[in-house]
Order: C-alpha cells, then sequence, then structure tokens
C-alpha cells in the first residue's frame, strides 16, 4: 500500500517530511492550526438558544439547565461542580418527574467541545428517538445543558425519576477532531453511579462514527439495557452478532 492510500484512510501526520533537521513549513504550520482549533474548541461557549432551535426544527422538545459551574474557566478547573445541577435547576427538574417515571432522559451538553453538541446531537437525537417513540418509550424533554460533565446525566436522571439517561457531550478535543461527540448510557440514574455503570459511544461525527451509525449502536444498547435492568460492564456492544448475515 502506497502513502497516497495510507493517507486516504486516516487523518494522522504521515510522512511530513523533512527540511534540515526540521519538518517542512507547511507541516507545522497545518499542526498550529490544528493546535489552534483544539483550544478554541475547549474555549468555545455552546449556543444554546441555537440548539434548542434546531431541536424544535426537529420536532424535539428541549429544557433548559445549568451545572454548579460558575463560568467556562471553572467548568475546566472544577470538574466536580460540572456533575451537579445549579440549585434553582435541580428543582425545576424535580416538577417534571413523572408520576409513573420516564424511561428515557436525554441530557446534550457542551462539555470539553460545545461545537460537537451543536453540530452532531440534533442528527443523532433525530435518527435514535423516533423509533424508540414507536415502541412506546416515554421520553422526557431534552435537557440542554451548560457547564455539563458526563455525571451531570446522574443528576438529571434521578430528578426525573428516569430509568435510563443518556448524555451527549462534545469529548476532549484531539489535533485532528476538534469536534467529537461522546454518548454515555446509564441503567438506573443517580448521584454517584460509578464510571464502570455506564456504556460509553465515542468519536460521533462524519469522520469517525457517522450520527446515523451511532445512533443505531446507541438504539440496541438502550433496549438491551432496558431489557436486562443493567448497563456498564455487564452490558456488552453485540449489535452485530443480532444482525442477520449478510
Amino acid at each position: 500500500m502506497t502513502l497516497p492510500d495510507l493517507r486516504a484512510l486516516t487523518a494522522a501526520r504521515l510522512d511530513l517530511g523533512a527540511t534540515g533537521v526540521s519538518v517542512p513549513l507547511r507541516a507545522e504550520l497545518d499542526f498550529r492550526l490544528a493546535h489552534a482549533r483544539a483550544r478554541d474548541a475547549v474555549a468555545r461557549e455552546l449556543d444554546v438558544p441555537a440548539l434548542c432551535a434546531a431541536l424544535a426544527d426537529a420536532g424535539l422538545h428541549s429544557r433548559t439547565a445549568r451545572s454548579r459551574v460558575g463560568d467556562r474557566r471553572e467548568h475546566l478547573l472544577r470538574p466536580d461542580l460540572g456533575r451537579r445541577l445549579a440549585a434553582d435547576d435541580a428543582a425545576a427538574l424535580d416538577a417534571l418527574n413523572a408520576a409513573d417515571g420516564w424511561d428515557l432522559a436525554c441530557v446534550v451538553a457542551d462539555g470539553l467541545a460545545a461545537l460537537a453538541a451543536e453540530r452532531h446531537a440534533v442528527p443523532l437525537l433525530s435518527a435514535l428517538l423516533p423509533s424508540l417513540r414507536a415502541e412506546g418509550w416515554r421520553i422526557a424533554p431534552i435537557i440542554v445543558a451548560t457547564g455539563g460533565r458526563v455525571a451531570l446525566g446522574d443528576d438529571v436522571g434521578e430528578r426525573l425519576g428516569a430509568r435510563l439517561v443518556l448524555v451527549l457531550l462534545g469529548e476532549r478535543p484531539g489535533l485532528g477532531a476538534p469536534d467529537s461527540l461522546g454518548a454515555y448510557l446509564t441503567w438506573a440514574p443517580r448521584v454517584g453511579t460509578l464510571d464502570s455503570e455506564r456504556n460509553c459511544v465515542s468519536n460521533i461525527r462524519p469522520g469517525g462514527l457517522p450520527p446515523a451509525q451511532a445512533a443505531m449502536t446507541l438504539g440496541w444498547l438502550l433496549r438491551e439495557a432496558r431489557r436486562r435492568a443493567v448497563s456498564g460492564v455487564t452490558l456488552k456492544d453485540e449489535a452485530g452478532e443480532a444482525l442477520p448475515p449478510g
């Protein structure tokens, strides 16, 4: 396989060449641009109105919430504050707790790359939720959260009385992927849930795992989590094994 063939398969930097003892100027500038994009992705604030409008255009009702983080800088320095809801928003979600509970609560949060949530959350949810609703799932209003970490979904899910929570948020940017979305699902969410009790589907973006394909994987995991009443290390992604031979 030739280098051009390999370059077509990966975004990795291959055979950059050399100018004396240094890389060529173009390779250096490309690296600096990628680094700047990653830094910008971390610093970017989530455009909540635009995201809520996009969800509404897709026929998805949403509510907003905040974590206990005060600003973006504190979000990066105090991940513990991003795992719990602000007091007033916690009370508002308590009021949404359905008498017989929700089957699924969805949280869309900024995480470490708000751009990922803005670009990929709506296509993913648009591909995932209609089939679940058609099967009779009771799905809570989507919570659009700022200053959120993965465990914020535990607080949200517990207050809503949801059997499952699905958290979509921006992953830590890489030099080739400043808009990668991560999806984390948890059965019986509650404050203090261990990471080993969740399932994760990562690198959701057109250049990684496309949202439509991620929706298929998540749909299988959500259905199996509800059927088996488990998630995390006891729930493996066996979706491929469940498909009929091609």
